[in-house]
């Protein structure tokens, strides 16, 4: 097969350019933050361990999730797969339109913009880390059908019937002439990570959270969602080509091995944990507004914009009155 002749950019207007790979972060992104305030309003879900958080507090989680995605993600592939370029083209980082974005740098950003909001609003870490993480295969899914459109990422030689041809006119018109990927037939790696990593993880932990309340256990869907990628990420490198600056490593590994193993140790470390003493939710619900003791009652609200609590009145008792002596009733109405 042939590598269909996609334009990596749709539309182009004087110096700007639309492109597939920033439409693409875009969609994850929205559908992700759509799909975290659903699961954060839904008190079902999450046991004892709700109110999760606020919508305000969500919003700022997507916030600062996306600089740490963008940031972390560029930084991370300059790290670990083209470390050169830090010195001799340091103009490159800034480069992002081009592609060359690390999942796991990328990670690393998403796990520090988890610390700052965890701080900022004190929310338990892993609450945070387990609100994300179903919604995580949705960014993914987009990114990796980015990845083929940019004929980028490629798997390794195949004689497959599916295997796909990186070589057209317009990749070699953007390639001065070439095509980086060559001739031959080759693994479209980049749609089985958007199936495996995207659709597949998806599923599983989607399953996990509505049929198995995974979220009512501390720790566990991030722990799920970090062995579950860690794992499919490990066994797709087996036939994605490796970057020609880091091939040759012993025992057949990859740099995409190496950095997806602790994310499955990682990961099962979590599932074990989440199912002691210390992955069992808090025993009593804790109200986020606190009425004075005689005066007021806090009612968690199910379902409103995560969880808010409201304050309802409740008159304190009064002694009874004396037989005998009963107070006469006021006209007034109050």
């Amino acid at each position: 097969m042939i590598f269909p002749d996609f334009d990596p950019i749709i539309f182009q207007i004087g110096p700007v350019a639309i492109r597939w790979y920033a439409l693409a972060y875009v969609a994850g992104i929205a559908l992700g933050w759509w799909y975290a305030m659903r699961l954060s309003r839904n008190e079902a879900l999450w046991g004892k361990r709700f109110p999760v958080a606020t919508k305000d507090q969500v919003e700022d989680l997507v916030l600062w999730v996306t600089f740490g995605i963008i940031v972390g993600g560029r930084l991370g592939y300059m790290i670990f797969y083209d470390t050169a370029a830090i010195w001799e083209r340091p103009f490159e980082i800034i480069k992002i339109w081009k592609g060359g974005m690390s999942f796991h740098g990328g990670l690393i950003g998403v796990i520090l913009a988890y610390l700052l909001v965890a701080k900022l609003h004190k929310i338990d870490l892993l609450k945070i880390a387990d609100l994300a993480a179903p919604a995580i295969p949705i960014g993914l899914f987009f990114g990796r059908l980015a990845n083929f459109v940019n004929a980028e990422l490629w798997g390794r030689e195949t004689y497959a019937p599916w295997g796909v041809v990186f070589c057209n006119d317009t990749i070699r018109e953007n390639s001065g002439g070439i095509c980086p990927a060559g001739e031959g037939m080759r693994h479209p790696s980049q749609l089985y990570e958007a199936g495996l990593e995207g659709i597949v993880l998806l599923a599983v932990l989607w399953v996990a959270v509505y049929q198995f309340g995974i979220l009512k256990r501390r720790g566990a869907a991030a722990g799920l969602f970090l062995a579950g990628y860690g794992l499919f990420r490990m066994l797709i490198e087996t036939v994605r080509e490796p970057d020609q600056n880091l091939a040759g490593w012993p025992f057949g590994l990859t740099m995409g091995m190496v950095l997806s193993l602790p994310m499955l140790l990682g990961g099962i470390y979590l599932l074990i944990r989440s199912r002691g003493p210390k992955g069992e939710a808090e025993a009593e619900r804790r109200p986020l507004t606190e009425a004075p003791k005689g005066q007021a009652e806090a009612v968690a609200l199910a379902g409103d914009e995560g969880g808010l609590a409201m304050a309802v009145e409740t008159p304190a008792k009064k002694p009874a009155a004396k037989a005998g002596k009963a107070k006469p009733k006021s006209k007034l109405v109050e």
